[in-house]
C-alpha cells in the first residue's frame, strides 16, 4: 500500500547539545495531525567498515564503549568529515581505527538508526585489498584488532561484548554480498 506522505504544515527548531532538535506539525492522509520531533546530527553522516583480511576473515577492533562502560568487539566505525564520500572515510578511519588501508571500497548500503525520530544514517562500506597503514586517529588508545571469520558470525553475535547493531547489521549485509557476488 502506497501512502502520500504527511503534509508539513510548520517547523519548530531548537539545540539539543550535539543535535538539532525539529517539531513538526503533521497532517495526515487521513485528515489527523500530530506534532512529531525529530533530532538531527550536526554531522555528515557516518561510516561502518567491514574490513576483509582474506575471502573469508573480517577485522573487528576493541573499543571502549563508555555508554555502557565495557570493551566492545565491533567494525572500525566513525564520522564523516565535511567533504568526504562514505568512500574517503571508511578509508580514513580503517587506517585511524585498524591501521590498514583498503585499495577496493564498496559502499553497500545506508543504515538509520532510529527512523522514527533521528535522520542520522551510517553508511556500511565493504573494503578489500588490505594494506598496512597507519594514521593517527582520535581514539585515547590504540585499538586492539581481532580477525574474526565471517562463517562464525553466529558465535560473534551471542557475545557480551558484541552488541553494537550497526556492527551486527553491516557484518551480516556484507557477509550475504560477499556472498551473492562469489556465486556469480
Amino acid at each position: 500500500m502506497t501512502r502520500r506522505l504527511p503534509i508539513i504544515h510548520a517547523i519548530t527548531e531548537h539545540d539539543a547539545g550535539p543535535y538539532r532538535m525539529e517539531r513538526l506539525d503533521l497532517e495526515f492522509s487521513n485528515g489527523e495531525r500530530r506534532l512529531y520531533e525529530r533530532l538531527h546530527g550536526r554531522g555528515y553522516g557516518a561510516v561502518a567498515v567491514v574490513p576483509m583480511l582474506d575471502d573469508d576473515t573480517v577485522l573487528l577492533v576493541r573499543e571502549y564503549a563508555a555508554g555502557v562502560h565495557r570493551y566492545e568487539l565491533g567494525l572500525v566505525k566513525g564520522r564523516m568529515d565535511a567533504g568526504e564520500t562514505p568512500e574517503q572515510a571508511a578509508d580514513r578511519e580503517l587506517k585511524e581505527e585498524a591501521g590498514y588501508g583498503a585499495r577496493r571500497i564498496e559502499v553497500l548500503r545506508a543504515l538509520s538508526l532510529a527512523p522514527t525520530y533521528m535522520s542520522h544514517q551510517t553508511w556500511v562500506v565493504l573494503a578489500r585489498d588490505l594494506y598496512p597503514e597507519r594514521l593517527p586517529g582520535d581514539e585515547p588508545e590504540e585499538l586492539e584488532v581481532v580477525p574474526w571469520r565471517l562463517d562464525a558470525l553466529d558465535e560473534l553475535v551471542l557475545r557480551e561484548d558484541c552488541s553494537e547493531g550497526r556492527s551486527i547489521a553491516a557484518l551480516f549485509i556484507a557477509r550475504e554480498h560477499l556472498r551473492r557476488h562469489a556465486r556469480g
